[in-house]
């Protein structure tokens, strides 16, 4: 409720919303509801008798009304008889407790409170020398808990530091319940902005003793501008092209263009020119950067700070990412002879960080091996076996029929994109997709498009162009930004399909469309399959990028494309072993859980495993943390350290046991300050009114936070009297008895009957 409508209401009700809120309705009077009630009755008789025998002007409607008038007036004397009360369970002074929760994290140095910082307004207000902290005090006993990335006691609110780099919210209402439990509650008050970056579960409901939320600072800035999200890749290859999403909001500064700019250990990756938005307006910003050195990386996206910024920090977020070194071991298989296959192995033949096994089929049952680790690489053909199929990190089906392989093979396949987490790029062909007679085959629904009927006659020359998804795609840029990458696309020759498509399937995205003669639809399209991804490109002859006549021969956007492709492909594969932590960066002392997912060479899930998790820290010291499976997810294994020193932790996860299995991941995480606390800093009003309301408290500004020791006392909790508070001199009462008299008076008058 507004504070000026409940001002009104207090006045007119004698009590704030919150005592009728809190209580129940009850009479005091020395007389029952009954008798009152007969009072009324007989009161009423002679009255409606009197004016019955009225003579002059008025029709009898008019001498009904005022009879109802003057039954209302004797109507509400005899409710003021009847001694209407609220009856309420008040807290005995001095018998319960109050605990005090106040936020101790940077974002309180805000200063958007009047231009003060919001920890003035914090030791202004709950110092304990302060007149709030003492009207507390003279019915409480008092518990002051300081909270940021912890949680602990205090005497002073007014002494803090507010300068802790994490606000955990949900661990510090648990903390306050647990140590107070033991003691009759009446109520736990936390003073905060609600800029809680802790990643935990905030369940306000999960107690039974009320909450009562201060919200300090601004819902808004008057002027500024944040990088409210980032989000790069989890894993890439080194010498990739790295897509790096940003969304960027602003208030105060709409129309503005600034620059974003991504950066790795103070080398510069690449920068944008973005045009704000209006108030309220996120603005998306792809930048596509080239992948730093190999192993854990973090990219620091920034804005330089404008003049007047209430907050300068929340310009800059880091994102964390692993750059890998191949080489990736991709296995293409081919159903015939064509240059599609000669031209691919060519393009990827100089990228170290990728191994393009080859098996084309030259008769049947006889295949041509190459790129192959040593002569029983695939000597029987097409893998007939999980672990030998699984061993690959990407498949690219060439234009080979669905009866080539067997129905085994075929949910295999399906199997390695959503189980493996594969990467699975079917191309065009006359022997591929619909036309090879995939249509109703397990490998059909991993596939991202629909197949229209089999037209062996079916064929229309392409001009290939991306779609607004694909031109801001890393995996098909052909030029050092968005625009030169366009015009590159708008020259390239036609190219030609045999292969009709009817729909992509509602996840897909489809990044290259081609346009030919009374032709339009996908060339090149994907969607997430389980844990994998499949492509389906379904050009016969990409090849003639390279060797077109207009195409110049230095050109290498053939080879290009190819690169980017595949290792987009297997850029994210996880490993049978694979390593999580909870967050990529912490604090020293604070917990941080981290899983580890193991599986077999069949990537069947393993419980039974023996796992251990060495943390090396960056002075050199290991800790050998054990991992537990805890029945939650097949083949999950969890477990949690605290670091002591600051900087990057490597981890090492040694996988022994588990049915004669055995594996290795490796992963890291930082420790030390962030500026998380910074965004997203606005004081947080819907989330503190959700926790008071949840759990039966209330939420309150500095303008009214005056009233909360009067409204933890009637929250029901603790020790507690039935009071009753006398309501028949309620000032609407005597108003109403007024506007009643007048009524009569004024109405009697226009009628003639005064």
């Amino acid at each position: 409720m507004a504070p000026a409508l409940e001002s009104i209401v207090t006045f007119l009700f004698k009590y704030p919303p919150e005592v009728f809120d809190k209580g129940r309705l009850v009479f005091t009077g020395a007389g029952t509801a009954t008798v009152v009630t007969g009072l009324l009755v007989l009161a009423a008789i002679p009255v409606v008798a009197s004016y019955r025998r009225v003579e002059g002007t008025a029709a009898p409607r008019h001498r009904g009304a005022l009879a109802a008038i003057r039954v209302a007036i004797l109507a509400l004397l005899c409710v003021c008889f009847a001694r209407p009360a609220v009856e309420l369970a008040t807290a005995v002074p001095e018998r319960n407790f109050v605990g005090i929760l106040v936020d101790d994290s940077r974002s309180m140095g805000i200063a958007d409170v009047d231009g003060r910082p919001r920890a003035e307004t914090v030791r202004r207000l709950f110092g304990k020398d302060s007149a709030l902290v003492r009207a507390l005090g003279e019915r409480f006993q008092l518990r002051v808990f300081r909270f940021a990335g912890g949680t602990e006691r205090t005497e002073d609110a007014a002494a803090l530091s507010f300068a802790g780099a994490r606000t955990r919210l949900g661990p510090a209402l648990q903390r306050v319940r647990e140590e107070l439990a033991q003691v009759p509650l009446s109520g736990i008050v936390v003073v905060t902005d609600g800029a809680d970056s802790g990643a935990d579960s905030l369940d306000a409901s999960a107690g039974t003793v009320p909450v009562y939320t201060v919200g300090i600072g601004a819902e808004r800035y008057e002027r500024d501008i944040e990088i409210a999200e980032v989000h790069v890749p989890a894993a890439t290859l080194e010498g990739s092209t790295v897509a790096v999403d940003v969304t960027v909001t602003q208030s105060g500064f709409a129309g503005r263009t600034v620059e974003v700019r991504a950066e790795e250990g103070g080398r510069i990756l690449g920068t944008r020119d973005v045009r704000l938005g209006a108030e309220g307006t996120a603005v998306p910003v792809r930048l596509l950067v080239p992948a730093p050195e190999p192993g854990p990386r973090t990219i620091r996206l920034s804005i330089v700070p404008e003049d007047g910024e209430a907050v300068a920090e929340n310009n800059r977020r880091d994102a964390d990412m692993v750059v890998r070194r191949g080489p990736e071991k991709i296995l293409y298989y081919e159903g015939e002879p064509r240059f599609e296959l000669k031209f691919l192995r060519r393009a990827v033949a100089e990228d170290p960080n990728l191994q393009l096994v080859t098996l084309q089929r030259t008769a049947e049952q006889k295949y041509l091996r190459l790129g192959i680790d040593d002569s029983l690489e695939l000597v029987g053909g097409f893998p007939r076996t999980r672990e030998e199929l699984f061993r690959y990190r990407g498949v690219v089906l060439g234009s080979v029929e669905a009866s080539a392989l067997s129905a085994e093979q075929l949910r295999m396949l399906a199997d390695f994109v959503s189980i493996r987490g594969g990467g699975l790029l079917a191309l065009g062909g006359r022997r591929a997709l619909g036309e090879g007679g995939y249509a109703g085959t397990p490998l059909a629904e991993a596939l991202p498009v629909t197949f229209g009927t089999a037209d062996t006659s079916f064929f229309s020359e392409l001009s290939v162009r991306p779609t607004p998804a694909g031109a801001a795609h890393p995996a098909i840029q052909l030029g050092g930004d968005e625009a030169a990458s366009g015009a590159r696309w708008r020259t390239l020759p036609a190219l030609s399909t045999v292969n009709r498509i009817a729909t992509t399937r509602p996840g897909a995205t489809v990044l290259l469309t081609g346009t030919g003669q009374d032709v339009r639809q996908p060339v090149l399209a994907f969607q997430r399959y389980g844990r994998g991804k499949a492509l389906a490109f379904v050009i016969q002859d990409a090849w003639l990028w390279q060797m077109h006549a207009d195409v110049p021969l230095e050109d290498r956007t053939h080879e290009t494309l190819w690169r980017q492709l595949l290792r987009w492909l297997v850029s994210d594969v996880p490993d049978a072993v694979a390593f999580a932590a909870g967050a990529d960066r912490v604090m020293p002392e604070e917990p941080l859980a981290f899983t580890a997912d193991v599986h077999d060479e069949r990537y069947d899930a393993v419980n039974d495993a023996a796992v251990m998790a060495r943390v090396t820290a960056p002075s050199g010291a290991v800790a050998d943390v054990p991992m537990h499976w805890g029945a939650g997810r097949d083949g999950e294994y969890r477990a949690s350290f605290v670091p002591s020193e600051e900087g990057r932790h490597d981890v090492a996860i040694e996988v022994s046991g588990g049915a004669g299995r055995s594996g290795r991941a490796t992963g890291s995480f930082d420790v030390g300050a962030s500026n998380e606390e910074m965004v997203g800093a606005t004081m947080r009003a819907p989330l503190l009114r959700r926790i008071a309301e949840e759990s039966g408290g209330r939420f309150y500004t500095p303008a009214t936070v005056s009233a909360l020791p009067d409204d933890i006392a009637i929250s029901g909790s603790g020790v507690t009297v039935r009071e009753h508070r006398e309501l028949w001199d309620m000032p609407i009462i005597f108003l109403g008895l007024l506007g009643l008299l007048g009524a009569e008076w004024g109405f009697r008058r226009r009628r003639g009957l005064a």
